[in-house]
């Protein structure tokens, strides 16, 4: 392989780019995961995710992708044959149907609009015609990673109470977390679920689920059968720190140090990061005279932005050019996206450079790879940062 001077832009909506503290508080040796500083660590870690998951509930800590924890709020509070419904919203939302499936559980999909968000008035529709209750759980992504697009939790759980059904809310927060608000508490969500490798900062490998006394109690009748996803397991091992499995002790270390510095910059100041960078990602568009796949400016994603390429145009040879000639990754289209879109991951441990650097990428792509646009991008999203307040809340500018 020939030698890339620079740094590779990791430009996708996660994985994300892991910072350098993060990566030195990882850079130390295992340490005994029985021992008292590592159950001292624990309950530090455990207790600091709290507020990031906006709840005062336990969260559960896995080893494991994000797809474990869609599998352990599952087993933990289903019987097979229970129904769930699941919004057809994207990608990630189908895959999440597909593994209640496979977990024997009968899945109803509510139609949807891959460029909106989930639709209270769909839900309330089936869930009133459930007069027999049999609904169990409601299953939504916050932030559906592959089409850019965000849905109102909180009208669902209005809807649900309005239709007075006691079905669980689970909801997916796997590119949200951290990025945008996740309100477990003020939702009334039942499970919340998230990953390492997104908002946190961190390498894949650690999952999540916020609970609520709801979801303890179904844990209690549960059916599914399950061993290392056990929240019963989990929560008598955490009460003193440690896990009923060998952990993720390097993970654990960046987690903490996670945690630490979304506490430095504060977690409103995180967020408003967030969408200033999503804003200045659409001002590009604009002027490059694309189509954003979100097509509700209410409901336009903080994390990552997906752009429908012009009819005629291949996205994936897109990001190959920009991939091959100026050394950045970013996301492909999933499922009937494929070829498309392209998706411009602006989260996690992120600044105004290294968006103006990913913006001039893209516009550099639009031109060698000859797709259609106009130029003027970048000077668009570059004025809007230069003259709008920064993280710090401080004018550029005066």
């Amino acid at each position: 392989m020939t030698y890339r001077a620079g740094r590779h832009f990791l430009q996708l909506p996660g994985p994300t780019n892991v910072p350098d503290r993060i990566l030195r508080a990882m850079d130390r040796a295992v340490i005994d995961h029985r021992g008292p500083e590592f159950g001292r660590m624990t309950l530090e870690v455990l207790e600091g995710l709290r507020p990031v998951f906006g709840t005062s509930a336990p969260v559960f800590v896995f080893a494991s992708s994000g797809s474990g924890a869609w599998e352990a709020a599952l087993v933990n509070t289903l019987s097979p044959g229970d129904r769930v419904c699941v919004f057809d919203q994207g990608f990630f939302a189908d895959r999440w149907a597909g593994v209640a499936q496979r977990m024997g559980l009968e899945v109803e999909r509510l139609p949807g609009d891959w460029r909106r968000g989930a639709d209270p008035a769909a839900l309330e529709a089936h869930l009133t015609a459930d007069r027999e209750r049999q609904v169990s759980a409601v299953l939504v992504v916050h932030n559906e990673t592959s089409t850019g697009v965000t849905s109102d939790i909180a009208a669902l759980r209005d809807t649900m109470d309005r239709c007075d059904h006691p079905a669980l809310l689970m909801v997916d927060a796997v590119s949200s977390l951290a990025a945008m608000a996740v309100a477990r508490d003020a939702w009334r969500a039942d499970v919340v679920i998230a990953g390492s490798q997104k908002g946190l900062m961190l390498p894949p490998g650690l999952s999540f689920n916020a609970v609520s006394d709801l979801a303890l109690a179904a844990n209690e009748t549960a059916a599914l059968p399950r061993a290392y996803w056990d929240w019963t397991e989990m929560a008598r091992f955490n009460e003193a720190g440690y896990f009923p499995s060998t952990p993720a002790t390097t993970l654990l270390y960046g987690l903490a140090e996670s945690l630490t510095m979304l506490e430095e910059e504060g977690l409103e100041a995180v967020f408003r990061r967030h969408a200033r960078h999503a804003h200045a990602t659409r001002l590009a568009l604009d002027a490059w005279d694309l189509v954003n796949h979100c097509a509700d400016p209410e409901r336009y994603s903080s994390a990552g932005t997906t752009v429908l390429v012009p009819e005629g145009t291949d996205a994936n040879r897109l990001r190959r050019v920009i991939l091959e000639r100026f050394d950045m990754s970013l996301g492909g289209g999933l499922g009937p996206l494929k070829g498309r879109v392209f998706r411009i991951g602006h989260l996690g441990d992120f600044n105004d450079l290294m968006l103006a650097g990913t913006l001039s990428g893209v516009e550099m792509g639009l031109e060698v790879a000859g797709v259609p646009h106009r130029p003027g991008g970048v000077h668009a999203a570059l004025t809007y940062l230069a003259h709008e307040a920064g993280a710090e809340g401080r004018p550029a500018r005066g």
